[in-house]
This record gives structure tokens, C-alpha cells and sequence, in this order.
């Protein structure tokens, strides 16, 4: 679920009668303690697309915070960025245009340079809001807005990696173009 408030607003929207601050505080630990403890797997494709990628050239925006990310990404053996725009790093969240307007300035590319894949609504409204072009993975239709969609990241890295190429994906043969 895509939410469009702060973590503290949304608790007090959904729990009323309890300290918004005591809810974030307990969620906050039991995210903590599931990055050191849960069982991850990563994005079919994620390893081998990432490595793929020259580094300083790509960004997480992410909802969540840095050390759960580092975390997680730690976990499953995938290359953490050096560009990482969580939570905490903005005023406004997603699908605000803040995010990834921000991890575009901090990688010194400008908004249309960017390709922003997502499998989230505010996410995809977030890259387009910042102008930039925006595909969906992982998800079984498109989230409406997507310049592209493909089922699964396997299937995109072909085209995600024409994109950071500078060639032309959407005349690739077999690229999933939304109309």
C-alpha cells in the first residue's frame, strides 16, 4: 500500500488513540530487528542488472530508511549505490517530485537523463512528476502513468541497460511499450 503522508501523520490517522511517536518508535524496531533477522531474496535479475551498472551512474529512492536498505542489500549480496535518497534525506516524500529530483542533482544528471523504474503508484507518480521517464517492473499490469512496463526486472534489464547506453530501448524488438 502506497501511503501519501509521513509515517507519524499516517499513524494518526489510522490509530487516533495512540502516540503517533510510540507507534513509529515500535514499528521502527521491528523493522530494525527483520533487517538483522528476516530472510530476504532480491528482485529476479536485481544482482546481475546492478553489477551491470557502472557505479555513480545509479540511485535508490527509497520510502524506507538508509540503514534498513544498506541492511537488506547487505543481505541478499547486491551492490549498495552511492547515491541513497531515503526518507529522511527529504521533506516530502513520494509522489512528491522531491525525491528523485533530489538523487538526480547528487548523481549531476538532469531530470529528462533519468530513467526511473518503480512498481509502486507514488513512485511512478514521484518520476513523473520530476519529469523524468519512468517503467514499471514486478507488477502484473501497468501502474498507470509508465512509459514502459515489464512483468519482472529480468525482463527489463535488456531495455534498462540500453537506456543507460544512450540507445533506444522502445525500438528494441520484444520492449513492452504502454500506449
Amino acid at each position: 500500500m502506497a501511503l501519501r503522508t509521513r509515517p507519524l501523520e499516517t499513524f494518526a490517522q489510522v490509530a487516533p488513540d495512540q502516540d503517533p511517536r510510540e507507534c513509529l518508535a515500535a514499528l521502527h524496531e521491528l523493522e530494525d530487528e527483520d533487517v538483522r533477522s528476516g530472510t530476504y531474496a532480491a528482485f529476479d535479475g536485481a544482482a546481475e542488472l546492478l553489477n551491470a551498472l557502472r557505479p555513480g551512474t545509479w540511485a535508490v529512492v527509497t520510502s524506507n530508511y538508509e540503514h534498513r536498505v544498506r541492511g537488506r542489500f547487505a543481505r541478499t549480496g547486491l551492490p549498495v549505490p552511492e547515491v541513497l535518497v531515503d526518507a529522511a534525506a527529504v521533506e516530502e516524500g513520494k509522489p512528491s517530485p522531491v525525491p528523485y529530483l533530489q538523487a538526480a542533482a547528487r548523481l549531476g544528471a538532469k531530470p529528462e537523463q533519468c530513467l526511473v523504474i518503480e512498481d509502486a503508484p507514488s513512485g511512478v507518480q514521484s518520476g513523473l512528476y520530476a519529469g523524468m521517464t519512468v517503467w514499471g517492473v514486478n507488477t502484473p499490469a501497468a501502474v498507470k502513468g509508465v512509459h514502459q512496463h515489464f512483468g519482472s526486472l529480468r525482463e527489463a534489464a535488456r531495455d534498462i541497460l540500453a537506456f543507460v547506453s544512450g540507445l533506444h530501448p522502445h525500438r528494441l524488438e520484444g520492449s513492452a511499450t504502454v500506449e
